[in-house]
């Protein structure tokens, strides 16, 4: 019960550092793997996800009233509903033989929780961290970080732990802000509550000048703030393929 009840309270808390807002702190998710191994049986296995996972998304009740303008009633229900994908997979995965087939089961879950359908919230995914860890990797980094997830739920794990740590303070030391790739602009509209919520042509209109003020900046890839276009009704699709057209502009 005394173990159950750590292992909970750990996986919130990493949960909590991980997703902190500071992307240096991201590696610290890759103790959930760890702490799920751990679990002795698959309710806390259950209990353990289930904190990792609402600790590390915390903030979404808060920004769905935001972005609606509505109460937290409805952030609060897509905090739990979410939260059920990711505790189900790894719930459904957890066994209580340990070595490699545990491992794999792990990695079943993480491949999951990575693609559509349960990626579509599968936020808070451990795997984010691999930039932070390998950066500059590419792929071969994503498959590391891959690899680094499955041993830390083996016998090996503090091994793997240290390797980590060795690769975290290297990389924290040689951090530099990511740039923003060449002939990307983004834009912020600073519509408030009204973005994507006005869908009327003057909008569209007000929208299409803005992106072309824009791209005149010296900017081929124009990224708008999520939702900014409203609903993409055949409609609205024409009048900005119509408008981009010839321009060589990307949105």
């Amino acid at each position: 019960m005394v173990r159950g009840a750590v292992l909970i309270a750990l996986a919130a808390l990493f949960g909590a550092l991980a997703w902190s807002g500071h992307v240096l702190a991201l590696p610290v998710a890759f103790a959930f793997p760890a702490l799920w191994a751990s679990a002795r049986s698959r309710i806390v296995a259950a209990f353990v996800s289930a904190a990792y996972f609402l600790a590390a998304s915390r903030g979404l009740p808060q920004g769905v009233a935001n972005f609606y303008g509505s109460d937290l009633g409805p952030g609060l229900l897509l905090w739990f509903a979410a939260s059920l994908s990711f505790v189900a997979v790894h719930t459904a995965l957890w066994t209580k033989r340990p070595g490699w087939g545990r491992a794999m089961r792990f990695g079943l879950a993480a491949a999951l929780m990575a693609v559509p359908p349960f990626g579509i919230v599968g936020w808070a995914h451990p795997l984010t961290a691999a930039g932070v860890l390998f950066p500059g990797w590419g792929w071969w980094g994503l498959a590391a970080a891959a690899a680094s997830l499955i041993a830390m739920t083996t016998k090996a794990w503090p091994a793997a732990a240290i390797a980590l740590a060795s690769f975290w303070l290297w990389s924290a030391a040689s951090w530099a802000t990511p740039s923003v790739p060449d002939g990307f602009r983004g834009v912020d509209l600073g519509m408030g509550q009204s973005l994507g919520r006005d869908n009327s042509l003057e909008r569209q209109r007000d929208l299409i000048a803005t992106v072309m003020r824009t791209a005149g900046q010296g900017g081929e890839i124009v990224v708008l703030p999520e939702s900014a276009l409203g609903f993409w009704t055949p409609s609205v699709e024409r009048l900005w393929r119509e408008s981009l057209s010839g321009s060589g502009v990307s949105l």
